[in-house]
């Protein structure tokens, strides 16, 4: 399995997924080898292994010479494998593992769980730097799939875009994102959340990364609403970004310093607590390409917590909650209050909407329900 970020670096958290994969494959009994790209390769001191996966870092130095030597290791691994997993299309990563696969003739997967060029340019704009990044990643898009002898999508909307490239449907597999269920479960004490952050009434929440394809700012302005309604409720942003300056801006201008808590990064052990410390979980959505894309983490882990959901209705978002969730008008932030505002005040709403949240990421978004996917696609290619 090979993965363009760093395992262990807060600032890249999208190796979630790829490790509890991996951690799923393990205790169904298969060996396990990822390979990845740490921010500074300090050979002595990054670990060898978690979670019985064996862990192999790659230098993302950007030279003719790291690359070769890249791509060399990589032979050496798909000679070892079955199958060969890669996840992303970052150049550095994606074109190397191809090429090793095809020397080496070993079956090549390519799980694909966002429009990185899309999400490329709404983070970092249009200039003439940005647009060339932004064409290699939508060259590689374009390509990968083709390449790929199978591939795992995390949306329908990616499914879509597989078989418009020209990928056959029965190589063309759902791997939803999932929640990890043994971490994330309700009845946590999330008591000493509240008493860190001196909280005595009702929390509303929201996680995220903050930067671009978040939309944080959405639930910036519908707490702007709320908070004539309901003067004691508190809010609070769990998460770190580039954006995040420009956040607490806005939070300021609005006057609402008082009433925001922005938290910074939180260690990934911790946020099943956070969540649990919440009476309402939130995840706004603009209607853009990107967010048709998107299977959101955080939702999984809110339902998986069992928690009432006020999210914006966009991409998977209707499959992942409906039925569980209070779902508003994309880009909407007047929507958003309404629906945070209509569980602040029906108590049995939220716990109606709690009772089936867990049921529901327990039949399918859960990363044993994904990596059981993934295993079928294997067997297919290998066949």
């Amino acid at each position: 399995m090979i993965h363009p970020h760093d395992l262990f670096d807060k600032s890249e958290p999208w190796t979630t997924r790829i490790r509890n994969i991996a951690r799923k494959f393990v205790e169904k009994n298969h060996n396990v080898r990822l390979y990845y790209f740490p921010l500074v390769l300090d050979k002595e001191h990054l670990p060898h292994n978690i979670d019985s996966i064996e862990l192999v870092p790659l230098d993302r130095m950007p030279s003719p010479t790291q690359f070769i030597k890249n791509t060399k290791k990589l032979i050496k691994l798909c000679r070892w494998a079955d199958v060969v997993h890669f996840q992303k299309c970052h150049h550095y990563s994606a074109i190397p593992v191809v090429i090793a696969a095809y020397i080496t003739r070993k079956p090549l997967h390519y799980d694909w769980d966002d429009w990185e060029e899309k999400i490329w340019y709404e983070s970092c704009g249009t200039s003439p730097h940005s647009r060339f990044i932004g064409t290699s990643f939508k060259i590689l898009e374009r390509w990968l799939p083709v390449l790929a002898d199978s591939v795992s999508c995390a949306s329908g909307h990616l499914k879509k875009l597989a078989s418009t490239f020209g990928v056959k449907q029965e190589f063309i597999f759902d791997t939803p994102v999932g929640a990890d269920l043994e971490k994330f479960k309700p009845g946590l004490d999330g008591r000493w959340v509240k008493e860190k952050y001196g909280i005595e009434g009702d929390l509303v929440l929201y996680i995220g990364q903050l930067h671009g394809a978040q939309y944080a700012d959405l639930f910036i302005k519908a707490v702007n609403i709320i908070r004539h309604q309901h003067p004691d409720v508190s809010f609070m942003i769990v998460g770190e970004g580039f954006l995040e300056h420009k956040l607490k801006k806005l939070a300021l201008d609005l006057g609402l310093e008082e009433k925001i808590i922005f938290t910074g990064a939180v260690a990934h052990k911790d946020i099943p607590y956070y969540i649990s410390a919440a009476n309402i979980c939130v995840a706004p959505f603009k209607e853009t390409e990107v967010s048709r894309c998107k299977s959101p983490l955080k939702i999984v882990e809110y339902l998986a917590c069992g928690k009432p959901v006020v999210a914006g209705l966009v991409g998977e978002v209707r499959n992942m909650a409906g039925g569980c969730a209070i779902l508003t008008k994309e880009g909407d932030f007047y929507s958003l209050a309404e629906g945070i505002l209509r569980l602040l005040k029906d108590r049995n709403l939220q716990e109606s909407l709690a009772n089936g949240a867990r049921a529901r990421v327990e039949k399918k978004y859960n990363w044993n329900y994904t990596a059981g996917s993934l295993l079928r696609a294997y067997e297919r290619i290998l066949r």
